[in-house]
Order: C-alpha cells, then structure tokens, then sequence
C-alpha cells in the first residue's frame, strides 16, 4: 500500500469521528444491524443480480491490487528499454536472448521473443495491441463492478430510510419515539453514503488512475520493442520514448542521464 492511500484513508476516517466527537455524538449509537443488512445485502444481492457470481467472486483481487500494487516508473522502463536497443545495435538482435532475465516485465519479454524470432513487425504491433487491449478491458470490467457497488449502496440506504419512515408513521402513538426512530431511519442513508464515497467510489478512481500508468507503461514498451526491431539507433530510441513523459518528468530524466 503507497503512502497515498494510507494518508487517505487515516484522514477519511479522523474526519469522521471528529465529525462525530464535535458534534456532541455516540459512535455506539450509529451501529444498527437492521440497517446493515438493508444495505449490505441489498447491495450484494443486486451485485449479483447484475453479473455473474465468477467476476463478482474477483472483486477483492481487484481491491487488493487497486490497494497493494507498486506502480511501474516510465523512466525506469524507458531505462531498460535504451540499454536493450545498445545490445542489439552493437551485437545484433539475437544477443537479447541473452539478456531476457534482466527483464522485468512480461511484457517487454513477449515482445523482445518475438522480435529475436523474427516475427513480422505488423504481427509483433498487432499482439501487443491486442493485449494491451485485453488488459485495458480487465480494468474496466473491475472499475465497472465497483462503480455499480457504489450505485446500489446509496439506493439500498434510502430504501432502508423509506421502510425506517414507514415503520415510525406506523407507531406515531408515543411522540417521545418520533426522534429516535427518525434517526435510526436516516443511519441506513449514511451507511449507502458512506461505502459509496469512501469505499468503492475512491477505490474505483484509483483503479482508473492505476490503468492508465499501466497503459503508458504497456505503450512505451510496445513502442520500444518496435523500434528495436526495425534497427534503430539507441539515442533514437530514447528520443522516441521520451515523448511520451511529461516535459518534467523529460526533463528529470535527461538531467539524470547526463549526470
């Protein structure tokens, strides 16, 4: 887990029971098991109803990865990249077979086989695109799932202050158990509330934020691979792949290489 998400979720949570300490409340009073179940149940069983049991079953492998995962640093890749195109300008494309343990991602290994192998460079572009794709398509089907989670949660949490509203019109002969039940009605809203923005809905946007550094990642070694197959020279490599960096994080790097 980065940093990021540890300081995220320490200020979500010390928000809300400051929230709760200011204003004079119990953390007691806003645990209520009726409420949960409307909520968590309804949520899931609607989950289900939406897709199939297999992919809501990988729901917690998409959190942990959201959560756990290391993000790829471009330049390093960029990096590793250059100093593969320097082997197989000085001694040929076959010697990267050579070198294929010094590769971290699968990636750049499926593509640098293919190109010792000497795969027609469409066919090479063609697979890579196509996996790039397939990954792309993974990460939207997990963001998808999380974003209906983060739909039903808040439904289901008005649903359950509906039939808390209904239940307490329905006893309205003893008025000093008007503002209790109000509030019990109105923890089912909060519940909904609170899974939406400050479970699913963040975990969703970070997965979003997750693919797309994948997705430049996967680009920049797609893009590498090509150019070392079709013979190009190191320095036009890097000048390649660099483009595709943000000017500062270009510039960071071209400091760094000439330090």
């Amino acid at each position: 887990m980065d940093i990021g998400t540890i300081i995220g979720l320490v200020i979500g949570i010390a928000a809300m029971l400051a929230g709760i300490v200011l204003g004079g409340g119990d953390v007691g009073s806003l645990v209520d098991v009726p409420s949960i179940a409307v909520v968590v149940g309804g949520t899931i069983g609607a989950t289900l109803l939406s897709y199939p049991l297999s992919r809501v079953l990988k729901l917690h492998s998409v959190m942990m990865k959201v959560l756990f995962a290391r993000a790829t640093d471009p330049a390093a890749v960029i990096t590793d990249i250059v100093r593969f195109a320097e082997v197989a300008r000085r001694e040929g494309i076959l010697a990267l077979e050579n070198h294929v343990g010094d590769m971290r991602d699968p990636f750049i290994v499926r593509g640098v086989k293919m190109a010792v192998d000497g795969t027609d460079p469409e066919l090479i572009q063609q697979i890579m695109d196509t996996e790039l794709e397939a990954l792309m398509d993974r990460h939207a089907q997990g963001k998808q799932l999380l974003d209906t989670i983060g739909k039903y949660a808040p439904a289901f949490g008005m649903i359950g202050t509906l039939l808390g509203l209904i239940f307490m019109l329905g006893n309205m002969d003893d008025p000093s158990k008007i503002g209790p039940g109000m509030a019990v009605a109105l923890i089912t809203t909060l519940y909904g509330a609170l899974i939406s923005n400050m479970v699913t809905g963040p975990i969703s946007d970070r997965l979003a934020a997750r693919d797309a550094e994948e997705v430049l990642v996967k680009t920049i070694i797609a893009s590498g691979v090509m150019a070392i197959q079709s013979g190009d020279n190191p320095r036009v490599v890097e000048s390649k792949l660099l483009t595709y960096l943000p000017p500062a994080q270009r510039a960071a790097f071209e400091s760094k290489e000439a330090a």
